[in-house]
C-alpha cells in the first residue's frame, strides 16, 4: 500500500478576483521509504500540494489516502491527531521558540500529544542525538548557527516517529555548504526508513532526491526517477579541497 495516494486531488479558491484552481485533478502515489522532490515555479501548485498531503488544508475535490486513512472524511480534531501521529514538518524559517532551549523546542510536539515529562525529555535528547546535536541540547536558538537551528527543527519533526517527513524549502535560508549538510541528513534519515518529501524551487536540492515530481499551473507535469547526488560524498570532497562548482553544479551556476 502506498503511504500517500491521491486521486483527482483538487484545490479551488474563490477570491474577490474570481475562482482560482491551485491544484487540478492530481493523481499519484508515493511509497513508504521514498525520497521525493516536488518542484515548480511560484504558482505551480507545489505548495498547495504540500499543504494538502500535510493535512494543513482540505481538498475541494478528489480523494487522499494517508497510510490508508481517507483524509477527506476526518473532522478537524481527526486531522490534528493524524498530523501529530503521522507527519513531521520542516520549514525554511526554522520556527523555533527563542526563549527556550533546543531540547524544550523538540519536546513541543510531545506536549501536544500528552507524553509524560520524563519521556518527553528522553525522546527529545535522543532526537537531537540523531541529528548530531546532543551537545547543543541546552542552547537557545540564538546561540546556534542556521544549520544547527534547522537540525533542531528536524529533530522536532522526528520526535514522534512520523511516517512522513515534509520539508518546505528546508535549505532556502542556508549557505551552500550548510545546505549540503542538511541534505546529507535527509538522505541519512531516508536510508533509515523515513519517507521524505522535499518541496523546493531549487534544482540543486532536487538532485539529491530519488524521485522528481514537477508541477505547473496546478497540473502534474512530470514524475521521474533519477540517481540521486550523494550529499555526504560531496561534503567529503569539499573537505578534500574540491571546488563548490564541482560538487554542487546547480548552486554554482
Amino acid at each position: 500500500m502506498a503511504l500517500i495516494e491521491t486521486r483527482d486531488l483538487s484545490r479551488v479558491y474563490d477570491l474577490d478576483s474570481g475562482r482560482v484552481t491551485a491544484l487540478d485533478r492530481v493523481t499519484l502515489a508515493i511509497e513508504a521509504g521514498d525520497l521525493v522532490a516536488v518542484m515548480g515555479p511560484s504558482g505551480s501548485g507545489k505548495s498547495t500540494f504540500m499543504n494538502l498531503i500535510g493535512c494543513l488544508d482540505r481538498p475541494s475535490g478528489g480523494h487522499y489516502l494517508l497510510d490508508g486513512v481517507a483524509v477527506e472524511t476526518l473532522s478537524g480534531d481527526g486531522l490534528a491527531s493524524l498530523r501529530n501521529r503521522k507527519l513531521g514538518f520542516v520549514f525554511q524559517q526554522f520556527n523555533l521558540l527563542p526563549r527556550i532551549d533546543a531540547c524544550a523546542n523538540v519536546e513541543l510536539p510531545m506536549v501536544y500529544a500528552g507524553v509524560a515529562r520524563a519521556e518527553r525529555k528522553r525522546r527529545a535528547l535522543a532526537a537531537l542525538s540523531r541529528v548530531g546535536l546532543a551537545e547543543r541540547a541546552h542552547h537557545r536558538p540564538m546561540q546556534l548557527s542556521g544549520g544547527q537551528q534547522q537540525r533542531v527543527a528536524i529533530a522536532r519533526a522526528l520526535v514522534n516517529e512520523p511516517r512522513l517527513l515534509l520539508a518546505d524549502e528546508p535549505t532556502g535560508a542556508l549557505d551552500s555548504r550548510t545546505a549540503l549538510e542538511i541534505l546529507a541528513l535527509f538522505q541519512d534519515l531516508n536510508r533509515e526508513g523515513v519517507t521524505v518529501v522535499l518541496v523546493t524551487h531549487d534544482a540543486e536540492v532536487a538532485r539529491h532526491a530519488r524521485r522528481l515530481i514537477r508541477f505547473r499551473d496546478g497540473h502534474l507535469l512530470s514524475d521521474t526517477r533519477q540517481e540521486p547526488a550523494d550529499a555526504r560524498a560531496a561534503l567529503t570532497a569539499l573537505d578534500a579541497g574540491a571546488e563548490l562548482s564541482d560538487v554542487m553544479p546547480e548552486a554554482a551556476a
